[in-house]
């Protein structure tokens, strides 16, 4: 039997509990999986039909195991850690102060230089793999990876000494290379399937709902890494405060929207994966399980980063890492993560 290191449930009825060092997965009284937590990173619970034990809770707590908490979206409802990993007081006071000195610019143009440029990797990367086979379409997709690459200038030519004089103008730089990408995108998607392009979280049709269910299993990774290297999810620089919102998780996850989520979906949808709908015009349980899984793997695959083979896992909770030594001083900069092509 594979290892479990990533369980996610989601079938209604289900009840998990903790049994002899593992977690016991029964639906309506009968057991369906037993999976060692020795072994376990992630929990990953339904938000309806599901129920855990509170000796399961700490057993997770104990071992370090985030219990996450998600919606038929793939939207975060609560995520549940061991009360330890929060007290970490001297980074997110230095996390907190940043945001009105140089180091929040630096960060909130860092991480969106990464956004973009990884997005025109992608664009690149698919697009050589048709090169001789549709010479329009690699044109097409190589124009659209210019056009988005090309915004990084007006973000480098800026400087300030705090995010907020300067905010406005990261996102309009990095909202119209996005605007690039996705028209990129767009030549990939089989014209039968009438993609109406990106939409965010309300969309209704499979293929952006599958991305937007995808980028909810990569916060889930995101949050993680932030909580371990002491950082406060909620205090962000590139995204703006509010009541609720993890701006930090938002500003970080970005560079990795691409590579790990945008590159799993074209890949589904390119093999003519089927994204299918339940009776509420959500995606179906099937197809849920089936977009975590591949997310899950694209975040082991192995990936080049400053010399070395790491999965796309591990360098999120380097670059959480780096991040926090940054805003501490231990570090002279920070670089957010270039996906290979």
């Amino acid at each position: 039997m594979p290892i479990i290191k990533h369980l996610f449930i989601q079938d209604y009825g289900a009840f998990v509990s903790k049994h002899q060092g593992r977690l016991r997965i029964t639906v309506k009284g009968e057991r369906k999986l037993d999976a060692p937590i020795m072994h376990l990173e992630t929990l990953t619970l339904a938000d309806h039909g599901v129920s855990i034990s509170a000796d399961a809770i700490a057993a997770c707590a104990r071992e370090g195991i985030p219990v996450f908490i998600v919606d038929s979206r793939g939207d975060p409802v609560a995520s549940l850690y061991a009360s330890a990993l929060i007290g970490t007081v001297k980074t997110r006071r230095a996390q907190l102060l940043a945001y009105a000195d140089r180091r929040g610019f630096e960060v909130a143009r860092a991480l969106a230089l990464g956004k973009i440029r990884n997005q025109a990797t992608l664009l690149k990367y698919v697009a050589k793999y048709r090169k001789d086979k549709d010479p329009e379409l690699y044109q097409a997709l190589r124009d659209a990876a210019i056009d988005a690459l090309s915004h990084e200038q007006e973000l480098l030519a800026l400087d300030a000494d705090t995010v907020s004089e300067v905010r406005e103008q990261i996102l309009s730089a990095e909202g119209r290379a996005a605007k690039a990408y996705w028209a990129g995108v767009k030549r990939l998607i089989p014209a039968d399937l009438n993609w109406p392009g990106r939409q965010g979280r309300h969309a209704k049709d499979p293929i952006n709902m599958a991305l937007n269910y995808g980028y909810g299993v990569l916060y889930n990774e995101v949050e993680r890494a932030i909580v371990l290297a002491g950082l406060d999810p909620y205090a962000g620089f590139l995204h703006t405060d509010r009541p609720g919102k993890p701006s930090l998780v938002l500003d970080l996850i970005e560079p990795f929207r691409a590579p790990v989520v945008d590159r799993t979906i074209l890949a589904m949808v390119g093999k003519g994966t089927s994204l299918d709908l339940d009776k509420r015009s959500n995606l179906d349980k099937t197809t849920r399980a089936l977009i975590a899984e591949k997310v899950h793997a694209r975040l082991d695959a192995p990936e080049r980063y400053k010399g070395q083979r790491l999965s796309p896992r591990a360098i999120i909770q380097t670059q959480a890492r780096e991040l926090a030594s940054y805003l501490r001083g231990d570090a002279d900069a920070f670089q957010a993560f270039q996906a290979s092509w």
